[in-house]
C-alpha cells in the first residue's frame, strides 16, 4: 500500500499506527491544509474585490469609475506572492478589458484611462517578475529587510564593562538609513577578563555596501574571541579572500584590552590609525599600526601598537569618513577631529562618540565613532 509524503514524514505506516502517531499526523496534514488555506485567502479576497467592481461597472457605469480596478492592483502588489501576482495580474487586465467594454461611450478620455491602467498591469507585472529572484511579497521582503537591520545593529551592541570603564560607538550611514558600510562588532570575555572590539569599513557605501557590511559582521563577530587576537585580522583577510567579491576589500582596526589592567593592542589593516589621549599632560598620541587591507593580499601581515590606559585616559577608534572631506587633506581632519574631541572630553565622556559623529566628517560617507575611557 502506498503512502502519501505526509505519511512518510511523520512515519506512518513503516509499522502499526499508534493513536498517538495518527492523531499526530493527523494534526501535522490540518496545519499544512490550513497554511494552504491561509495562502490563498489574499488572492481570492482581492480577486473578488475585483470582481465587485466589475458588476458595480456593470450595474452603474455612469457612477461607479472602472478606474477602481487599480485599488486591488494595488493591493495585490503589495500582498500577494511572486507565484499568485503574475496570475491576478492577468486577471485585472481582464477585468479592465471588460469594463471598459460595459461604459456607455468609449471617449478618447476613456481609452486613455484604460491605457493607464494596462500600463500600470505591465508595470506591476514586471515588478513581479523582479520579485521572484527572492520570492517573498512585498510586506514579508520588507519585514526580511527590517530584521537584517536589526541583525547587523545588534551585532554592534556594546557589551557591559566592569563600572571603571565606559565604552560607546556612534554609526551614522551616507544615505542616512540604517544600512551603512562601517559596522562595529565588540564582546567581552569574562574569563580572563578582555574586551575585543572591530571597527570595519566596507568598501562603498551606504545601502550599497549594507549587505556585505551584514554578512561581515555576522563572519567577524564568529571569529571576535574566537580565535587569538594576533589571528584575528589574518584570519578576516582569509574569509574575504574567499569571497571573491568584486569589491571585496575592507578596512579595520582591531582592539584588545585587558580591562584588569589596562594594557591594550591595537591592529589596523589599510584602516586610519587610533588615538590615545593621555589624562595627565591632556596630549593626543596616534597609535601607529599598519597592515594591508582585507581582502586584496594573501598572507598579509599587521604591526601591533601597544599601550596602557591609565585612569582619565581615553582612546578613540573611528573610520576614514570622521577624518575625509572633499579637498582636504587626512591629515587636516585629524587635527579637527582631535580639537573637537578635546572639548567634547572634558565636558564629558558620555554621549562624545554620538556628538563627534554629528559633528565631523563627510555628509556624503560613512561614519563610525568608538570611544574607550577609564574612569
Amino acid at each position: 500500500m502506498s503512502r502519501s509524503r505526509e505519511d512518510r514524514d511523520m512515519g506512518v505506516g513503516s509499522e502499526p499506527p499508534s493513536p498517538v502517531r495518527v492523531d499526530a499526523a493527523r494534526r501535522y496534514r490540518a496545519s499544512k491544509t490550513r497554511s494552504r488555506v491561509a495562502d490563498q485567502r489574499p488572492v481570492i479576497a482581492l480577486t473578488a474585490l475585483a470582481l465587485l467592481v466589475v458588476v458595480a461597472v456593470a450595474l452603474y457605469p455612469l457612477d461607479v469609475p472602472f478606474t477602481a480596478l487599480m485599488i486591488p492592483l494595488l493591493l495585490g502588489s503589495l500582498v500577494l506572492n511572486p507565484r499568485q501576482l503574475p496570475w491576478f495580474v492577468v486577471s485585472i487586465l481582464g477585468m479592465v478589458t471588460v469594463a471598459l467594454l460595459l461604459q456607455p461611450v468609449i471617449s478618447p478620455r476613456t481609452a486613455g484611462a484604460a491605457a493607464v491602467q494596462f500600463v500600470m498591469c505591465v508595470i506591476v507585472l514586471v515588478t513581479a517578475f523582479r520579485r521572484s529572484r527572492l520570492g517573498v511579497a512585498g510586506f514579508t521582503g520588507e519585514s526580511m529587510f527590517v530584521d537584517l537591520r536589526d541583525r547587523l545593529l545588534r551585532q554592534g551592541r556594546i557589551p557591559d564593562l566592569p563600572p571603571d570603564w565606559h565604552l560607546e560607538s556612534a554609526l551614522v550611514s551616507a544615505s542616512g538609513t540604517r544600512f551603512a558600510g562601517d559596522f562595529v562588532v565588540a564582546t567581552y570575555l569574562e574569563d580572563d577578563a578582555r574586551l575585543e572590539l572591530v571597527v570595519v569599513d566596507v568598501s562603498g557605501k551606504g545601502d550599497q555596501a549594507g549587505t556585505r557590511a551584514l554578512q561581515l559582521s555576522g563572519a567577524f563577530g564568529g571569529m571576535l574571541g574566537s580565535v587569538a587576537p594576533q589571528m584575528f585580522l589574518a584570519s578576516a583577510n582569509d574569509y574575504l579572500l574567499r569571497q571573491d567579491w568584486a569589491e571585496g576589500f575592507a578596512t579595520a582596526i582591531h582592539l584588545t584590552l585587558w580591562v584588569d589592567t589596562g594594557e591594550f593592542e591595537v591592529r589596523s589593516a589599510g584602516h586610519p590609525p587610533a588615538v590615545l589621549r593621555a589624562a595627565g599632560s591632556g596630549r593626543w598620541t596616534v597609535l601607529e599600526s599598519s597592515g594591508a587591507v582585507l581582502g586584496l593580499l594573501p598572507y598579509a601581515e599587521f604591526t601591533t601598537a601597544r599601550g596602557r590606559l591609565r585612569p582619565g585616559d581615553a582612546l578613540m577608534l573611528y573610520t576614514d569618513g570622521m577624518v575625509e572631506e572633499p579637498q582636504r587633506d587626512l591629515d587636516l581632519g585629524l587635527d579637527r577631529m582631535l580639537g573637537q574631541a578635546e572639548g567634547l572630553l572634558r565636558a564629558g565622556v558620555v554621549g562624545s562618540a554620538e556628538r563627534l559623529v554629528e559633528a565631523l566628517g563627510s555628509r556624503d560617507d560613512d561614519r563610525a565613532m568608538v570611544v574607550v575611557h577609564r574612569k
